[in-house]
């Protein structure tokens, strides 16, 4: 069970569930690490960037307080929601854990007062000052300070292929909103052998927040803000939103509801595609790929019509009210917040942070232009479908709303249902 981030500290755990037996095998160790360790911090983290991420957000925390004892888990197995499942069972046991990652914003609320006020002792001036409102509005999400972000991922880009925008003659800086991506599509349709407009709906969330990116890019941030917060009435923008969806639907690939991210990604990567919109873990395969270079071969542009916007999805971690280790706890919070954790995990994540006050020069080209966006925005809307906009029940409700949509591609049926989701 034991893995140690640095290599040899017998008095820190570093404990891993293994696999199918991932929660069962989580609820023993936890049990047990209850009984031989204090402070302890839980994270879906697994695999891939993410884990090479925290292992560097860890030893950063080891190195500035060397005298706190810790344990560390990745919780394996779905990730998310086998994290979600050990969180539950603990605090309805009456046995949180120090902190554990959560997405921010409104998902936050499902947890009412499970979660304690922070303000002051980590949420200081310092942090204040270096935050923008969209970040510190999802640490706060009732008003009171329960969480530190820790990562920033932009939903609102279209990355592209150079090489098939050239050879079609199309200019990505050139289109002026989501109506005037459909020409787009049309000259790589007509000028190429490549598919225009690649996405994966065999995974519901692609085209979850390919829809609220167009209704962003359609209606507007001040639409957007009353939308998410059940004040928006007007059904013939949501219509407007569906309506196009299923315009560029034509141009995805004939097998797009058999097509993973990860799949349809690899296209624009081999110029079997020219564009993609997703948020900006895209371009960390791309930066992982040899011979795929940022510039060159791969780029991006904000999705037409949300210039000036950046759109969060974030990871944040939480401050339980019954916590078994407050003080500690609190200081790994304030460690969070730092410049020194976040210019250590996010060039690794393939995010950015919130904090503005970072050295930049730290991050590679790509994300030194997200960096400079996320500065620059206007606003900076929550995401829906990755859990900061909107409570988790309501989520749900969209998510089922968008589902049943990809039945018929039909807007007239469903916008609707779709804007009464946000009432539920």
């Amino acid at each position: 069970m034991g893995r140690n981030t640095r290599g040899g500290r017998p008095r820190r755990s570093f404990l891993k569930a293994a696999g199918a037996a991932g929660v069962a095998a989580t609820a023993g160790c936890l049990d047990q690490l209850s009984e031989e360790q204090e402070f302890d911090v839980l994270h879906g983290w697994a695999e891939g960037d993410g884990q090479e991420a925290i292992q560097a957000l860890v030893e950063g925390f080891e190195e500035n307080y060397p005298d706190i004892d810790f344990g560390v888990e990745d919780v394996q197995g779905g990730a998310r929601d086998n994290l979600e499942t050990v969180v539950s069972r603990r605090l309805r046991d009456g046995d949180p854990p120090s902190t554990w990652q959560e997405w921010p914003g409104a998902n936050l609320l499902q947890f009412g007062d499970n979660l304690g006020d922070i303000e002051g002792d980590v949420w200081d001036d310092d942090m204040k000052e270096n935050y923008l409102e969209g970040p510190q509005e999802a640490a706060r999400p009732d008003g009171t300070y329960v969480a530190v972000p820790l990562n920033i991922h932009r939903i609102n880009n279209l990355f592209y292929n150079v090489s098939v925008v050239e050879e079609a003659g199309v200019d990505p800086e050139s289109i002026d909103g989501p109506e005037a991506l459909v020409d787009a599509f049309q000259t790589v349709e007509e000028n190429t052998d490549a598919t225009p407009f690649v996405n994966g709906t065999g995974e519901l969330f692609t085209v979850f927040q390919l829809w609220e990116t167009i209704f962003l890019a359609q209606a507007g941030a001040d639409a957007y803000d009353d939308l998410i917060n059940g004040e928006f009435d007007d059904v013939d923008a949501v219509r407007d939103s569906l309506a196009l969806l299923a315009e560029y639907v034509e141009f995805f690939p004939d097998d797009h509801f058999s097509t993973s991210f990860t799949e349809a990604n690899e296209r624009v990567i081999d110029g079997d595609a020219a564009f993609i919109h997703q948020g900006d873990w895209a371009a960390g395969t791309y930066r992982n790929r040899d011979g795929f270079d940022y510039g060159d071969d791969w780029d991006h542009v904000p999705f037409p019509g949300t210039e000036g916007l950046y759109a969060l999805n974030m990871d944040s971690f939480t401050y339980p009210a019954d916590n078994p280790t407050p003080e500690d706890t609190k200081t790994f919070l304030s460690y969070v917040g730092s410049t020194d954790a976040q210019e250590r995990f996010n060039p690794l994540k393939g995010s950015i942070p919130p904090r503005v006050d970072i050295d930049e020069s730290q991050f590679p080209p790509f994300l030194q232009q997200q960096i400079g966006d996320f500065r620059d925005s206007d606003a900076q809307p929550p995401s829906i479908a990755h859990g900061a906009a909107v409570p988790p029940a309501i989520r749900g409700e969209v998510e089922d709303a968008i589902d049943a949509y990809l039945g018929n591609f039909d807007p007239d049926d469903h916008a609707p249902s779709l804007l009464s989701a946000f009432t539920a």
